[in-house]
């Protein structure tokens, strides 16, 4: 199947080459789940997996759907024709943002049988075979209806089974849904108002994926930062963060999803500077560089604040590094803003960085702007990822000499908490934490030895 390249929106609704392969891991007799677009959408194809599998759910094929761009539309509609080709007896079941936002067009395509939505879709009873294939073929409600998030606790028995899970760390839905509106995004439209899971079930959560023998754990959320505004007190993400470091104290490592460069609450910057739990890596909502762009684009953020909130970080931890998803093209993107998104490239320094030609969104008010030309958009989205590429080049090389802990995957490489990847002689197997010296660069990889 075509991968999905699904335009950047915001904190998890990052769409990244290495998050978007669609799933396909169970046997041709148990249902089997496709998924397209994010992380959180993996996240909740592993749930929806263990829902299938606990109700007996058979000879049906569910796709979980990506909206993001148009583009990932197209792409969520090959899949579902796709997968009735290859399983011509199997039911199809779609669901995802993109069968929330417009169900009727799934409904109406001849491979489909049912549309369920996004908060259908997390409800174990909603597996059962009568429940989920019998009465009406579609079972959307109102996303905005939502108030509450009670993310499902991913069993250890999952584990063989689950994708977004196999690189040893495990992503832990906290929040979702989005009150903001982004100019070029849909997804709130898809995933509902903000909605967070209170710290003691995030709590609970955690320690029961410890004990399952993970060694990192990731908070995502469509809004991360958000967390904790619709909850009594209204806590910020900081509190969440020391709780779960303070009541967990077993966890070796917790890291952050995508963040929003105007929402570090002072509780969270702490944390991430003086906590060696936490990973010193942020993964920034940045979009852009230049502030008239960022003003279109209805970001709460300007260039300055960005650059700023990253030198503190460096300047408190100066092991720190960034990601960040930039949108080369974005309309109205003249030579001279779109050069201010290229130096803050360098200026901040982001070794990870994910680009994104902009591709326009039906229904959103940025598709009403004046577009860009698309021969100018890949240009400038090449000049913007070569320049991260030499970024990240740099920092890999000035890691050389350096003895720190890498958590190994399953590829056999070991990932260091600032994210750079390390490649050893004989690795330890998946799931370990080991000390390494880094002794040089191979690609795009560090290159370590085991000490």
């Amino acid at each position: 199947m075509k991968r999905v390249l699904a335009l950047a929106a915001d904190l998890d609704q990052r769409y990244y080459k290495d998050h978007i392969a669609p799933m396909s891991e169970t046997t041709k007799k148990d249902a089997e789940i496709i998924t397209l677009g994010c992380r959180l959408n993996a996240y909740e194809s592993d749930v929806m997996r263990g829902h299938a599998r606990d109700a007996g759910l058979k000879n049906t094929v569910i796709i979980n759907t990506c909206a993001v761009t148009n583009e990932a539309v197209r792409g969520s509609r090959y899949a579902v024709r796709k997968a009735k080709k290859d399983n011509p007896a199997a039911s199809i079941v779609v669901t995802g943002c993109a069968a929330q936002i417009d169900p009727k067009a799934f409904a109406d395509m001849p491979e489909v049988d049912r549309v369920i939505g996004n908060a259908e879709k997390m409800l174990a009873a909603n597996f059962e075979p009568e429940a989920l294939l019998g009465g009406e073929p579609i079972k959307v409600n109102d996303i905005m209806s939502v108030k509450e998030n009670a993310p499902q606790l991913i069993s250890g028995g999952n584990r063989e089974l689950t994708k977004s899970q196999s690189r040893t760390r495990a992503f832990l839905q906290v929040q979702n849904g989005c009150d903001h509106r982004c100019t070029f995004c849909i997804i709130p439209f898809g995933r509902g108002q903000a909605r967070s899971t209170p710290a003691g079930e995030v709590v609970a959560h955690v320690k029961s994926l410890v004990q399952q023998g993970y060694k990192e754990v990731v908070l995502t959320g469509v809004d991360l930062s958000s967390w904790g505004g619709d909850l009594p007190g209204q806590p910020p993400l900081g509190d969440l963060v020391r709780r779960v470091l303070k009541l967990v104290p077993d966890l070796p490592r917790l890291r952050l999803s995508s963040i929003d460069p105007a929402e570090i609450d002072p509780a969270l910057f702490e944390a991430l500077t003086t906590e060696t739990r936490m990973t010193p890596y942020l993964h920034l909502s940045l979009q852009a560089g230049d502030n008239m762009i960022l003003k279109r684009m209805k970001r709460r953020h300007s260039r300055e604040d960005a650059i700023t909130l990253c030198a503190k970080l460096k300047a408190a931890r100066p092991e720190f590094t960034f990601g960040a998803d930039i949108i080369a093209g974005f309309p109205t993107e003249d030579d001279d803003m779109f050069e201010n998104s290229r130096r803050i490239i360098s200026e901040i320094g982001i070794p990870w960085l994910h680009i994104f030609p902009y591709s326009a969104r039906e229904g959103t008010p940025a598709a009403k702007m004046p577009p860009i030309d698309g021969k100018t958009i890949k240009v400038r989205a090449k000049i913007l990822r070569d320049e991260g590429a030499a970024i990240k080049k740099a920092h890999i090389r000035s890691r050389k000499g350096d003895i720190d802990i890498a958590l190994f995957e399953e590829t056999g490489l070991g990932r260091l908490p600032d994210f750079t990847l390390v490649k050893v002689d004989n690795p330890p197997k998946a799931g370990s934490l080991a000390k390494i010296e880094i002794t040089g660069v191979d690609g795009e990889n560090a290159i370590g030895l085991l000490i």
